[in-house]
């Protein structure tokens, strides 16, 4: 190779070199890569009512009252329209709501006892996984007198921020106590409004946070008295127009008229603070993220089938509302739904929603793969009363421990002497046909109560006499067979 080509040779590499540079300088286009999304754990707001049955909405076709804020909420949520209170009666409710267990297993199955300080609840789940927790309103599961401080520490079960009360009806007098504060404050007015702002004031505080929160509001309405809800929701509602339910018999029409006029008032409030919660948290930009559950304790007979109040099967009693409003990011549709979620059902719902490992202490079901529409679930749940008291005590008023399995069509119960109440919802929807010991209905009876059998074998549940569970736990009881409690 003479030295002539060698330069020429040289000069082509040095070209080359050259290009190279030039091109690896240039900007290359840009392919579409798209970012990770950034994912953030949603918060979970409870809104709990007391006494509030079903059937008291206008999205349930309730004729005497009118819930606009509720119904929007209902048309964008799950609806799950045959939900129940598992025990319907306060205590045992919240119980099952903290733990995910159902009562025999986390032993509250009365009022005015304490729910074990050394459970695993809900908000000790969520505050092992970085949420911020609260609860204002009403507690009833401390079990030390309705009127005395839930103290800091154990005995909150895991809540931090915390304006509540063991138990009061008083709504216009209604006290409180107030984070680590040991004073017994009183919310100003009609209680329901201050707690209602007491949780807008805790969503605005935590707008910037960046750690989502775990809140439950707990109200006292529209739980008796019925009277008291302010008088601009009590002119709304007159008596002499309420509409009853076929089952109320004549003896308790008039009455009932009156306190349905009282209930529906206080209703209205409930329905207006709930358009107040849903529009702060929609002007904060908080609502996209936030699961929204609204349901309630138990309902109320309110002279249904001659009774008032709860601890019974029958339907106004026993079925409770149940809103799940889910972020749309999470990819559940809004709408009706037929599964029977009980009261255990809430905490593992709610924990599967934030992909949140359900604990194994939990009994009830996460009903997200249901919504989902990936799973099956909830054909029958259990109804149960392990010892009646109160105002359904067995020596004053008749009350008798049950166990009743509850399907989409039937309510089968039982008591300690056998067979006592069937009944065809669909059909009978006011639950005036006893089936029991009819013979063109033997065989449905034969089938419920197999199936009630074999549910309270799955559970563990051996239907005792409801003292031998007061004896199990060492629960006081009075001569009626209740608790008593004192202020």
């Amino acid at each position: 190779m003479t030295n002539k080509v060698r330069i020429r040779l040289g000069q082509y590499v040095a070209l080359l070199c050259t290009l190279a540079i030039i091109t690896s300088c240039k900007p290359k286009k840009k392919e579409k890569v798209e970012e990770p999304q950034k994912t953030t754990k949603p918060n979970v707001l409870v809104l709990l009512t007391d006494q509030w049955r079903a059937q008291a909405t206008g999205y349930a076709g309730d004729p005497n009252i009118k819930t606009p804020n509720l119904d929007e909420l209902a048309a964008k949520s799950v609806n799950f329209e045959n939900a129940v209170s598992g025990m319907p009666v306060c205590s045992p409710f919240r119980a099952s709501l903290l733990t995910g267990q159902r009562p025999l297993t986390h032993g509250v199955f009365m009022n005015d006892v304490q729910l074990d300080t050394n459970a695993l609840t809900i908000a000790k789940v969520f505050k092992k996984e970085g949420y911020a927790t609260g609860y204002i309103g009403k507690w009833h599961l401390d079990g030390h007198g309705r009127l005395q401080n839930v103290a800091p520490g154990k005995r909150r079960q895991g809540f931090d921020f915390w304006k509540g009360n063991e138990c009061t009806h008083d709504y216009n007098h209604s006290v409180y106590y107030e984070n680590e504060d040991p004073t017994r404050k009183t919310w100003e007015g009609y209680d329901t409004f201050e707690q209602t702002d007491a949780a807008i004031d805790y969503f605005k505080k935590r707008k910037s946070a960046e750690n989502p929160f775990m809140m439950i509001v707990s109200y006292g309405t529209p739980h008796a008295p019925y009277h008291t809800a302010p008088e601009e929701y009590r002119k709304r509602f007159d008596s002499a127009k309420i509409q009853l339910r076929r089952n109320v018999p004549d003896s308790l029409k008039e009455r009932a008229k009156k306190d349905l006029a009282g209930y529906y008032a206080h209703i209205a409030a409930l329905d207006d603070m709930i358009g107040k919660v849903i529009k702060n948290l929609k002007d904060s930009g908080q609502f996209d993220n936030t699961i929204i559950v609204f349901t309630a304790d138990h309902g109320d007979l309110l002279g249904s089938h001659g009774a008032y109040k709860k601890q019974q099967p029958y339907e106004e009693s026993a079925r409770v509302p149940m809103l799940y409003r889910i972020p749309e990011n999470l990819k559940i549709a809004p709408g009706k739904r037929e599964a029977l979620m009980n009261s255990e059902d809430i905490m593992p719902t709610l924990l599967g929603l934030c992909d949140i490992a359900i604990p194994n202490t939990v009994e009830g079901i996460d009903y997200r793969p249901y919504m989902e529409g990936k799973a099956q679930v909830g054909e029958a749940t259990l109804l149960t009363c392990v010892q009646p008291f109160g105002q359904w005590n067995k020596v004053q008023h008749g009350g008798r421990e049950y166990r009743a399995i509850k399907t989409r069509q039937y309510t089968y119960a039982r008591d300690l002497d056998g067979p006592w109440l069937l009944f065809d919802n669909s059909n009978d929807p006011y639950q005036l046909t006893n089936l029991v010991g009819n013979e063109g209905h033997a065989t449905l009876q034969d089938d419920m109560e197999k199936l009630l059998l074999e549910r309270l074998k799955e559970t563990g549940d051996e239907f005792l006499p409801g003292m031998e569970y007061i004896k199990k736990w060492g629960y006081p009881v009075d001569e009626t067979g209740t608790v008593p409690y004192t202020h």
